[in-house]
Formats: structure tokens, C-alpha cells, sequence
């Protein structure tokens, strides 16, 4: 059977590394694990690796800080956070340090298993399709011509507003922080400026959504920033 992903569990706790390995392994992934964050960083130099999953909080060089190394030299590779700490001030700072996803102890190794999967599929389409056009529900966004369509129809974005709709939707389906958006978008020395994103985020709505108070596609995460609706399977039927 042919894996459905490479992973490295990296958790202090051998109970749960050994418990995660076996459910993982189980479900058809190829499964390697680590006790320290200075393992982890010393094992993706060595070998490829699809995801990455990294417990918070670990002796020594914690999952944070971790993160954020390795994050430097791999741009491309899955990580997602483990935590038993549940406030939104770990998460912002998980998610600032690069990790793409969190999920908080205990949790379903089937939901675990689904966000292992989402996180292969979106390294494998940004690594091989980089400016390929982005399809979710209706909203349709050509990076190569820097066009945006709803319903087929052509939807007049700023500059901003393109540059913002393009990083939620390469992103789709992960939480992204609002420094972290306001940095990708508007530069480095921003971070701060809440009511600035929350009025393009706004404006997006008006020209995106069906129902700009009840949003299908561009979503709130609270306290935490925003996220663009993952995209499902679809059939798509081509007129002769």
C-alpha cells in the first residue's frame, strides 16, 4: 500500500509518541518520531519529511522555538502544533512562528489523521503548481493574471485586496494571525493594525460573499485572525 505521507511525531511524552506512531502507521502513513525539539530540527536536515508534528510544549528547545527554526530552511514542509494549552495567546504565537495548523490535546487520531492529509495535499500543490489557478466553491483567482471571478464573473479587487484574497486562499482552510497577514500583505514593519485588516477584510466580503454577514467563504477566527474556506472535491461539468 503506497503511504499516504511522511510524519515525525516529535513529543516529549513516549506514551503518546508510541500511541501516535502505531494510529498513524495504522492509517497507512509512514511514521517516524522524536523526544526534543533539537532532534527534530537535526532529523528534517537529514531526511524528507511531509508533516511534521510538534508538541508545544518540551524541555529544552520547545516547540515554538523549534518551529521557527525550522521553519527558516523549509518553507514548504506541514507543521502542525500539539498542545494541551488552549488560549488564544499559544495558538497566535504557534501560528507566528510558522506552524500551519494547531490541535489541542486530547484529540481524535481520525481528525488528527484528516489534518495530516489536508497538510500533504497542500505542500504537494504548492510545490508542483505554485501559480496554478485557485478554484473554491465559486470564487475562482488566477495568480498568473492576477484576476479574480465570481461565478464566473469578473470581480474588480485593489492591488491590496487581490494581495490579501490570494494569501487566505493559498492558505485555505489553515488559520492565518492578523500580524501574520498584515506582514505578508503590507510589509514587514506592520503587525499591529487590527482595524486596518478587519476594513479590507470587510470590503472583500461585499465583493465575495453571497451574504457578507454570514460568510461561506472568508472566515473569523476569533481572537486569532482569519481563514479562507477549504476547498472540497467537486465534479465540474465542461460545456461542449
Amino acid at each position: 500500500m503506497q503511504s499516504q505521507g511522511k510524519v515525525l511525531i516529535v513529543d516529549d511524552e513516549i506514551s503518546i509518541r508510541r500511541a501516535l506512531h502505531s494510529s498513524l502507521q495504522g492509517m497507512g502513513f509512514t511514521v517516524e518520531d522524536a523526544s526534543t525539539g533539537e532532534a527534530a530540527v537535526d532529523l528534517v536536515r537529514q531526511a524528507e519529511y511531509d508533516v511534521l508534528l510538534l508538541d508545544i510544549n518540551m524541555p529544552g528547545m520547545g516547540g515554538i522555538r523549534a518551529c521557527r527554526e525550522i521553519r527558516k530552511s523549509l518553507p514548504r514542509l506541514g507543521i502542525l502544533m500539539l498542545t494541551v494549552r488552549d488560549s488564544e495567546e499559544d495558538k497566535v504565537a504557534a501560528l507566528d512562528a510558522g506552524a500551519d495548523d494547531y490541535i489541542t490535546k486530547p484529540f481524535h487520531v481520525r481528525e488528527l489523521a484528516a489534518r495530516i492529509r489536508a497538510a500533504v495535499r497542500r505542500s504537494c500543490a504548492s510545490a508542483v503548481e505554485p501559480n496554478a489557478v485557485i478554484r473554491i466553491g465559486n470564487i475562482e483567482l488566477d495568480p498568473a493574471r492576477r484576476l479574480v471571478r465570481k461565478g464566473g464573473e469578473p470581480v474588480h479587487l485593489t492591488p491590496k485586496e487581490y494581495d490579501l484574497l490570494h494569501d487566505l486562499m493559498a492558505h485555505a482552510g489553515l488559520p492565518l494571525t492578523h500580524a501574520r497577514l498584515l506582514r505578508a500583505v503590507w510589509g514587514p514593519e506592520y503587525g499591529g493594525e487590527l482595524e486596518y485588516l478587519r476594513t479590507f477584510v470587510r470590503q472583500l466580503r461585499k465583493k465575495i460573499e453571497d451574504d457578507p454577514a454570514e460568510p461561506a467563504y472568508l472566515l473569523t477566527d476569533s481572537h486569532i485572525g482569519y481563514r479562507f474556506a477549504e476547498a472540497k472535491p467537486v465534479t465540474v461539468e465542461e460545456n461542449a
